[in-house]
């Protein structure tokens, strides 16, 4: 339900704000503050339901109305939350099984947020109050844009009976008997086919990946529903521009996100980056948590995954502005230069709303050390400075990027059956020798990352939004397409990815790609399975890599195998590179084939940071930014907007740098200034070709 015209015409700027939490200073003056940095929207009352309703049936509303009131008189936007993800105590207090639980029996214990079962029907009761209560009172208010329902969904997999129960009639739709499912299942292996739906097991001590992948579906839609609901109760009373909208964060495993925004008029998500050397290019700083990213690659890649939930723009609901987590011994606070750089970034990957969480740090709980706009005093520093110039710029930019559409050269397909698949049931080895359950991410983040290291923008683009496109049109837009892996697909999906080569695409696969079905039950065939003739390569036979091994070829300029290896057999493939050591030593790693008008090229290991970039570049010879000369550090993103093309250059470091844009090599270059981002706005001159102007504010600087 994706509504793009809901979208602002201008990118939103501000923070999460909460005046109810507000030890010193001032609402009028924060206010001041925030006009003073150009702030155009901040985000209120999602996160305080003892709040709104201090006891059962009674509504305390009245003290968001200054709030809204000092927003609307400065021009400020807002966008309302429902607080229905932070349970009030006397909530609790009804009913102990309430508390969602993390496994049978276990129920979340209170004093965290998110603990409830989001599927009992006291719960639903109260939140329906909180949500009609609120709503209803401020939905007319002229300072409201939009509502996020509830925060961050789906943190952890619930296990509750009622929860269960749903599951054994979710199934019974979708298999009709037990004979069906004993059958689709294979559940003669370990005798474990079942005579009756009483008899399923609980999913706490399941080995079964049918049974885990089925789970993990259902966990999806009963968030997604959840989501749905809310959504529902809000558009009664909501205005015709008015959006709706949930927070999501990426990692969150009871989530499918191409589920959720389908219920929503706009995607939303909560990127959070490590900042100082993590945001250094050529610097590598260990990803600790799933749920931030370290790296400018991983930056860039996390703007694309929220563009990916919909194909369309994304609002950021929440970002870093000084450190993040709830950590008091990891304090990271930006370089100077690194909060342009960053928001600039993720706009220049689609998005129409930056949101710092949040405006001060807050005194008390958990989060105490979480950095906002202003630190503990309420006094505006340097975070609050660069902020205010931040917001600053996208203001003068504005005409600028309106309607912008960031560029893309390939596409990155992204398989979340395939991800929940192999977190249960992974292929490759961690560092010990054990599963390795983020294997999904590994192997996609090597590729999507080997692009970003040859220069190239990406589009991911989730499977099913794939397979719904005209292969033809598919083409057109995207000359390319890497599937990295796909292990997760059903017959019909891969017939989808041989008609894209059919039509005219170089089609570039990686290991486990058709290995399995949509019930991730491995194919009685050769792989990769329906991909084998097109591709003209099979294998039966495959290996774990304890150590990298080399390759052969003269098409690529080094790089190693890691992890995996498939021994490939060419049937009517060219070899484009061999294994020079190990168990497959001469044995076929990447093939590559015509078929129909494009090509399939196939990738029989994980390949290092090295290899899969030269693969990248050999795919995508030509990119949008090809053309530029860059100093090592810098990084150049385009999109289109009203007919012109807008360039961000970026320097990731602490040194000076420069950049030549195309038809300019003779000129004097770009400099960049340390940790700096200029944007040009590409003009075409009939006689003279593309004429850069820079943007606002750096006219008036020179």
């Amino acid at each position: 339900m994706a509504d793009a015209h809901l979208l602002p015409d201008r990118i939103l700027f501000g923070a999460a704000f909460y005046d109810e939490y507000r030890v010193n200073g001032d609402l009028e003056r924060d206010l001041d503050l925030m006009a003073e940095a150009s702030f155009s929207v901040i985000r209120v009352g999602e996160s305080v339901w003892a709040t709104w309703e201090p006891e059962p049936g009674v509504y305390h509303l009245d003290w968001l109305q200054p709030v809204l009131d000092g927003a609307h008189a400065r021009g400020i936007s807002v966008v309302l939350g429902t607080p229905t993800y932070a349970v009030p105590p006397w909530l609790r207090a009804m009913d102990p099984e309430l508390a969602g639980e993390e496994a049978t029996g276990v129920r979340h214990p209170w004093g965290w947020r998110q603990e409830v079962d989001i599927t009992h029907p006291l719960f639903r009761q109260h939140a329906e109050g909180v949500i009609r209560a609120i709503v209803a009172k401020y939905a007319s208010h002229p300072a409201i844009i939009g509502y996020q329902v509830d925060n961050e969904p789906g943190p952890f997999l619930l296990h509750n009976q009622r929860v269960f129960d749903g599951f054994l009639s979710w199934l019974e739709g979708r298999y009709g008997d037990v004979e069906t499912l004993n059958r689709e299942w294979g559940l003669t292996f370990w005798s474990q086919r079942i005579r009756s739906w009483d008899e399923l097991w609980r999913p706490d001590g399941n080995h079964s990946p049918q049974y885990q992948l089925e789970w993990r579906r259902y966990q999806a839609e009963l968030v997604t529903e959840f989501i749905a609901w809310q959504a529902r109760i809000v558009r009664e009373y909501a205005g015709p521009r008015q959006f709706v909208t949930t927070c999501i964060s990426y990692e969150r495993p009871a989530m499918d996100d191409r589920q959720l925004v389908q219920q929503l008029d706009v995607t939303a998500g909560n990127p959070y980056y490590l900042m100082q050397e993590a945001l250094r290019i050529g610097v590598e700083v260990p990803r600790t948590a799933k749920w931030w990213s370290s790296g400018v690659w991983a930056l860039f890649e996390q703007g694309d995954r929220m563009y990916s939930s919909a194909q369309a723009p994304f609002l950021v609901t929440e970002t870093n502005a000084q450190s993040i987590g709830q950590s008091h011994w990891q304090h990271h606070t930006p370089y100077p230069g690194q909060i342009a750089l960053a928001g600039l970034a993720l706009v220049a990957r689609g998005a129409r709303m930056i949101e710092y969480w949040q405006w001060q740090t807050p005194h008390y709980g958990i989060e105490t050390y979480w950095g906002g706009v202003l630190p503990h005093s309420g006094q505006p520093g340097r975070i609050y400075r660069e902020i205010a110039e931040l917001g600053r710029r996208l203001r003068d930019l504005g005409p600028v990027l309106e309607g912008f559409t960031p560029d893309a050269d390939v596409a990155l397909l992204y398989s979340i059956d395939t991800k929940q698949s192999f977190e249960f049931y992974p292929p490759l080895a961690d560092a010990e020798g054990g599963p390795d359950r983020t294997s999904y991410l590994r192997i996609f983040d090597r590729y999507y990352r080997a692009g970003f290291e040859a220069g190239i923008q990406s589009r991911i683009v989730h499977a099913d939004q794939f397979r719904e496109r005209d292969a033809e049109d598919f083409v057109a837009e995207f000359p390319t397409l890497v599937v990295p892996t796909l292990y997760v697909a059903d017959d019909g999906m891969l017939d989808a990815l041989v008609r894209y080569a059919e039509a005219g695409g170089h089609l570039v696969v990686g290991i486990r790609t058709g290995y399995g079905d949509q019930l991730a039950r491995a194919r009685p065939e050769r792989a990769p399975g329906r991909l084998a003739a097109a591709a003209g390569v099979w294998y039966d036979e495959y290996s774990t890599l304890d150590a990298p091994v080399g390759i052969d070829g003269a098409t690529f300029g080094g790089g190693r195998a890691e992890g995996w290896a498939d021994a490939l057999v060419a049937d009517g493939a060219d070899v484009v590179a061999v294994y020079s050591s190990g168990i497959y030593a001469g044995r076929p790693v990447v093939t590559s084939r015509e078929h129909g008008a494009g090509r399939v090229t196939y990738v029989g290991t994980l390949p290092d940071l090295a290899l899969a970039t030269s693969i990248l570049r050999w795919a995508v010879p030509i990119a949008s930014a090809s053309e530029w000369q860059l100093d090592a550090p810098v990084t150049v993103t385009s999109g289109s907007s009203g007919g012109e093309r807008v360039w961000f250059i970026s320097n990731w470091s602490p040194e000076p740098a420069t950049a030549h844009p195309p038809q300019r090599s003779g000129e004097e270059p770009i400099v960049l200034e340390p940790w700096d981002v200029t944007v040009l706005v590409e003009q075409r001159d009939p006689k003279s070709g593309a004429v850069y102007i820079p943007e606002p504010e750096r006219i008036e600087q020179s």
